[in-house]
């Protein structure tokens, strides 16, 4: 059986908050990438339950984090549909990723022209 490993790396302040994220693959070489937030869920198998992580760093922008969850519900429409073929389920997170989009944008311009006055 071919074993894959993926490792982490975080750099923490005196506060214990990301200053850095790091990431590599043993699949992908040994080239170390970089990232400001991650977003891991596990399904436990003995809690039948779902265990996350969720982390980012002080330097990711507030609209970077938005769209950074939009564009992870997206990714996970697509997961259910080719997991289960439940495309309404897809679809519906897909809507509500147009909605949540569709807010950020009006936020972001309503922000703007505050700005700008």
């Amino acid at each position: 059986m071919k074993k894959s490993e993926i490792y982490f790396s975080i750099a923490l302040d005196d506060n214990r908050i990301p200053e850095a994220i790091s990431w590599r693959a043993t699949d992908a070489g040994d080239k170390i990438h970089f990232a400001k937030a991650i977003n891991i869920s596990l399904w436990d198998r003995d809690e039948a339950g779902t265990m996350k992580i969720d982390l980012w760093t002080k330097d990711m922008p507030v609209d970077e984090m938005k769209y950074f969850y939009i564009d992870t519900m997206g990714a996970m429409a697509q997961s259910i549909a080719t997991a289960t073929s439940d495309q309404v389920m897809a679809q519906k997170i897909r809507d509500l990723c147009q909605e949540l989009t569709d807010h950020v944008e009006q936020d972001r311009l309503k922000n703007d022209k505050e700005g700008k006055q």
